[in-house]
């Protein structure tokens, strides 16, 4: 009778630590076998979270993942959630929002498509919607949640009506979603600075941040408390040409 094969968890943690994420199929390959159900219960002795995006694609362990206030990580295109999966992210944003989503706020926060899900917590009365300029904000099932957060959605449209207009928040938007998670922040806390008094409430309620996630990025810069790897030091690149002498 041939001896039962064991397989080691450790392999799987030796190659996500290498890499950060991986797919099944590699995973598979690096613990040496055909089976789905084999690595996910040895990830499962570790502790991990499956991608909300690319349908679930990767894989990672929660040592591995940095969340952050909105409890995100992000690893190259591959997004996480400590909340789970997608639907599940989406229902708990809006609960927790001070002045409920609209759809186009959660995707620039999530990088990814949310009206189906957003529709299928609305069919199933998870979540509530009122519709506002031709869009509908999505908000608690709860009334007086709910209330709570129309009431503050009223006053932050009312304070940055004028403020933003069209063209202006479709360039600072396109901008914001083409930078990483730490410049994001950053950014965010940059153009808070610029707005002075209220500016943190101004700009979370543009790019769909949490109000704490733009205090924080302000917060930074302010401390002038920066890591600047990677960024170039003064005297670097190419040395300027000396004029020649004239002939």
């Amino acid at each position: 009778m041939a001896p039962k094969v064991r397989y080691q968890a450790e392999t799987l943690r030796d190659l996500l630590l290498e890499q950060s994420i991986a797919t099944i199929d590699e995973l598979k390959a690096a613990l040496g076998t055909d089976t789905d159900l084999t690595v996910l219960r040895k990830l499962k002795e570790m502790g991990y979270h499956t991608s909300y995006s690319h349908r679930g694609k990767y894989y990672t362990l929660s040592e591995i993942a940095r969340f952050d206030e909105l409890g995100l990580w992000s690893f190259n295109t591959a997004w996480f959630s400590k909340h789970g999966t997608l639907i599940k992210t989406v229902e708990v944003l809006v609960e927790t929002s001070d002045s409920g989503y609209y759809a186009s706020e959660l995707e620039c926060i999530l990088q990814v498509s949310v009206k189906d899900a957003l529709r299928k917590l609305y069919e199933q009365e998870i979540l509530s919607r009122e519709k506002i300029n031709n869009r509908y904000l999505y908000l608690s099932a709860d009334p007086y949640r709910r209330e709570k957060q129309l009431t503050c959605r009223g006053d932050e449209e009312g304070d940055s009506e004028d403020v933003f207009p069209d063209e202006l928040k479709a360039a600072v938007v396109i901008f914001f979603s083409l930078l990483d998670e730490r410049k994001r922040r950053l950014y965010a806390g940059l153009e808070s600075l610029k707005w002075g008094h209220g500016g943190d409430r101004r700009i979370a309620l543009l790019l769909g941040l949490d109000e704490k996630t733009v205090a924080k990025g302000r917060q930074e810069l302010l401390s002038e408390d920066l890591d600047y790897a990677g960024v170039r030091r003064p005297g670097g690149g190419r040395r300027p040409l000396k004029k020649g002498l004239r002939k």
